[in-house]
């Protein structure tokens, strides 16, 4: 069976899918998406949920103290907390006053819960890289750089270029391009009090608090639609393949009866499926955009069940998903997660096989890990497809943000 390509998927220039859009800009569709058939059901939803005051996501509505102490990082993890505040401060100098104020805000601000991953702008929050001279995104770019991995800001910028390529694909480059994305800076950048800076857009959006040798890059959504640059410039990138490969090999290596645990439905669409447990563009993930409060009950099967070959496979899986953290953040956040083992469960949702599309979640008090295959958007695709898929980073019971940290911090006592 041949591996399905997206460019089977392309909609006709003059379909109205993207047709009815071309030649708005991001502030217009904004307006647009409002009463769109797609976008304004998922933005009345949404507003529901925004502002709401924060508690983290749980398993059963009760949040889990005591998890996330604020002490310094080990030796060899500690964050890149001088590098950090560098980069910001370069940012804070090539911007005009205007900017700034618009850049800016406190470091547990409500805007902070304002990110989104689809293509429409429905917070303007800090400022859009592409409305900004090149010195100035570049500097927004390098404080995103000093924060991550080599490999993840590889990642992040990978996502931006695959976001460009597919509005030079649907010709809607004023929507969907490299820079279509928002900035924004939590805090005063020090190396001893918490501050954090945020980027949102389409299939990417971070949010990274650092507190004093402590870092915390959550939530995080990374996606793409296509996964892959086929022409042009950036021919040749490819993004979550590994994930994708590990995950099957996971599932795959797991013990008959295991396996049937692990799947909760067997089909990404399933009847058997209650009512809200797919939405209209979270489509099976859980952890996205707006859901900070959500309760998640915990499925599938126990990791402690697991066979040690699949243990170690996914410890693979988390390595790979983890990756955007330097390494000393990122070895904390490994072991941070695999202490919680004992709690911890994996589900999955569809098939495993050859190029069957596919859910699966890790969760447990400190970190809920998704991946899912998604139906298209901007490409024909009416069932989901292994070309399309979101990823989610959690971190349960009060840390996404670093916010657990921050409530913790001695300047944050009344």
């Amino acid at each position: 069976m041949s591996t399905p390509s997206f460019r089977d998927y392309l909609f006709p220039p003059d379909h109205p899918r993207v047709a009815d859009i071309r030649g708005l800009n991001a502030r217009e569709y904004a307006e647009a998406a409002k009463t769109d058939p797609f976008a304004g059901p998922m933005i009345e939803g949404w507003q529901k949920l925004y502002p709401q005051p924060f508690t983290g996501i749980t398993s059963d509505g009760v949040r889990r103290e005591g998890l996330y102490p604020l002490a310094p990082a080990g030796p060899g993890e500690e964050a890149p907390a001088a590098e950090m505040v560098a980069a910001a401060r370069k940012l804070l100098g090539t911007v005009t006053a205007d900017q700034a104020r618009k850049l800016s805000y406190a470091v547990d601000a409500p805007e902070w819960q304002s990110w989104a991953n689809p293509e429409f702008m429905q917070h303007d929050t800090g400022l859009r890289l592409d409305e900004l001279e090149p010195p100035v995104r570049d500097a927004a770019l390098g404080v995103v750089e000093a924060s991550l991995s080599p490999q993840g800001f590889e990642l992040v910028r990978n996502l931006m270029r695959i976001n460009g390529f597919l509005g030079d694909l649907v010709e809607l480059p004023l929507l969907m391009n490299e820079f279509s994305y928002n900035f924004a800076l939590y805090g005063e950048p020090s190396e001893t009090e918490p501050w954090g800076w945020q980027l949102f857009g389409h299939h990417a959006a971070l949010n990274c608090l650092v507190a004093g040798t402590q870092l915390v890059v959550s939530p995080v959504f990374m996606g793409a639609e296509p996964d892959m640059i086929d022409a042009g410039p950036h021919r040749g990138v490819k993004v979550f393949k590994e994930r994708i490969a590990l995950a099957r090999q996971l599932m795959g290596g797991l013990p008959a009866q295991l396996r049937a645990g692990a799947t909760v439905y067997a089909s990404m669409v399933d009847p058997a499926m209650p009512e809200g447990r797919l939405h209209p563009g979270d489509e099976r993930h859980l952890g996205g955009c707006f859901q900070d409060n959500r309760v998640i009950p915990c499925e599938g099967i126990p990791v402690q069940d697991m066979p040690p070959e699949a243990r170690e496979l996914l410890d693979a899986v988390v390595d790979d998903f983890i990756a955007y953290l330097p390494d000393g953040p990122r070895a904390a956040r490994r072991r941070e997660i695999q202490q919680h083992y004992g709690e911890s469960f994996f589900s999955w949702i569809g098939g495993w096989e050859g190029e069957e599309a596919f859910y699966f979640r890790l969760q447990s008090p400190v970190v809920v890990l998704e991946l899912d295959h998604h139906t298209g958007v901007f490409l024909s695709n009416d069932e989901p497809a292994p070309f399309h898929m979101h990823t989610v980073v959690r971190t349960p019971n009060g840390n996404d943000y670093g916010r657990e940290l921050v409530r913790q911090y001695p300047s944050a006592a009344p």
